[in-house]
């Protein structure tokens, strides 16, 4: 399962920040996480002559969460990231969904402002719905500094 090694080589990323370095080591989703998304037809990969990326989302409350993007370091520069979140987006489209919601961190150029280049918008914490609220408090409690988390949508109606 090539995943789980695309999430490592993706977050190495964050040691070009020293207080989030810890996250380049930190564990990613288990294979039998990847395997039930797959299964339920949650994921969309990227290849080139090998896996590229990933992006793993889940349908909840007529919204598509994205949960997890990753691009393999080797890839990373060449428009996969946005191929996928493009293919998330059009698919949520078709499925006539509300919105595609997802958290990031507000000031790396590789996380917000790259969802803001492609139409999302940073969601004021008493506009948040749920769903993002409760990810925020789980990545919060995971360790993720507050102050730099926020919760973006991309409108589709």
């Amino acid at each position: 399962m090539a995943l789980p090694a695309i999430e490592r080589s993706a977050a190495k990323l964050f040691r070009c920040d020293p207080s989030l370095a810890w996250l380049a080591d930190a564990e990613v989703a288990e294979v039998a996480q990847h395997l039930r998304a797959i299964e339920e037809a949650h994921v969309w990969v990227a290849e080139t002559t090998e896996l590229a990326g990933f992006l793993r989302a889940v349908e909840i409350d007529e919204h598509l969460h994205i949960e997890e993007l990753s691009v393999s370091q080797a890839f990373q520069g060449q428009g996969i990231g946005r191929r996928l979140v493009s293919a998330a987006i059009e698919n949520a489209r078709a499925l006539r969904l509300k919105a595609v919601t997802l958290t990031t961190f507000r000031d790396l150029p590789w996380n917000a402002p790259f969802y803001q280049r492609m139409g999302f918008i940073e969601l004021i914490p008493s506009k948040t719905d749920h769903h993002l609220r409760e990810a925020l408090q789980a990545e919060i409690t995971h360790g993720f500094p507050a102050d730099r988390r926020c919760g973006m949508a991309l409108p589709l109606s």
